[in-house]
């Protein structure tokens, strides 16, 4: 990445995140999270309660990017064919026409994703890890980019199905928006008549601007010693007495994508340790899994992963 590249895609980025800004009030952190995530080519899982501006950010997302966005109310009695979509026959031209499901959009709510069944959150995987849909031994792309914000309620367990380790292995970050602060609640009680503030959003990029981006920060040079950074600390939760479940290989390279596209967005062309203590938690916490005697005595993942961060030295100098 050239420095007039590199200088493009921040500005570009701060652009982005200023659009979504206008929507998705007082959260500008976790819209940069969403963003790289996009920009990674990866996926967004948010663990919050209902209200809290989930659709508003997809949308908002959406909107930016000149892309199509769609919204799946996941329930128990959900299909793998109502999000992936369905063949049918057509008598007409006596032949077999796909109907695409919503999954095909360039940004895809999935709300409340852990109350439908796992066959039908399995449905999800090939299309998340590939961006692809086989229906009947035919592969449907879904085209760049493609993202899915898929979201869990964190506080009303009742009918629900807890996601796999599998799937979630594929959400590049899992993060939170939480309640906004105070100045922000106000704002956004001023503007109560306007009942969507995204239908207001102007695109910024269009979604093979968003694609030239993501090649873009792909570039990113990664030295030696940061990457063995990253192993270490992959290693260390493998081998910490508290996890029975360390960070897969899946989960060290999402950790890799992401600090590339946080390290152009501020303008740089490479990546430093900084970035990987900084993603460190958003990407690599939901991949933990805690020993059952640890998760009893109110131990977090986040707890583990800060411990591992704060004993493990990061790189001194680089190796090439």
């Amino acid at each position: 990445m050239t420095p007039e590249q590199s200088a493009w895609f921040a500005d570009t980025f701060d652009a982005l995140v200023e659009n979504i800004g206008l929507a998705v009030l007082g959260k500008e952190h976790v819209v940069r999270l969403a963003l790289t995530a996009m920009l990674a080519e990866g996926h967004l899982l948010l663990e919050d309660a209902p209200g809290t501006g989930k659709t508003s950010l997809a949308k908002a997302i959406a909107a930016t990017v000149q892309g199509t966005h769609s919204r799946i109310q996941f329930t128990p009695d959900l299909l793998p064919s109502d999000v992936t979509g369905v063949t049918i026959y057509d008598q007409a031209t006596r032949t077999f026409d796909f109907h695409e499901g919503p999954i095909f959009a360039s940004v895809v709510l999935a709300d409340e994703i852990n109350r439908a069944s796992p066959k039908t959150q399995s449905a999800l995987l090939e299309v998340m890890e590939e961006s692809r849909v086989t229906v009947d031994k035919v592969s449907h792309f879904v085209g760049r980019p493609f993202m899915v914000i898929a979201t869990q309620n964190p506080i009303e367990q009742a009918g629900t199905y807890r996601l796999p380790e599998a799937q979630l292995d594929r959400f590049l970050i899992k993060t939170s928006l939480g309640y906004p602060d105070r100045d922000s609640m106000v704002r956004i009680f001023a503007g109560a008549a306007q009942r969507d503030r995204t239908s207001v959003l102007t695109a910024r990029i269009t979604t093979a601007g968003v694609a030239e981006m993501a090649d873009l920060a792909a570039g990113v040079h990664t030295d030696g010693a940061v990457l063995d950074y990253v192993a270490r600390l992959a290693e260390e939760t493998r081998l910490d007495p508290q996890t029975a479940l360390g960070v897969s290989v899946r989960g060290g390279l999402s950790l890799v994508r992401a600090a590339k596209v946080w390290a152009a967005s501020q303008g740089r062309s490479y990546v430093i340790p900084d970035d990987i203590k900084l993603l460190a938690e958003p990407v690599l916490a939901h991949r933990i899994m805690l020993e059952t005697e640890a998760e009893f005595a109110g131990v977090t993942a986040q707890q583990v992963l800060g411990r591992i961060l704060a004993a493990t030295d990061p790189p001194a100098a680089r190796i090439g």
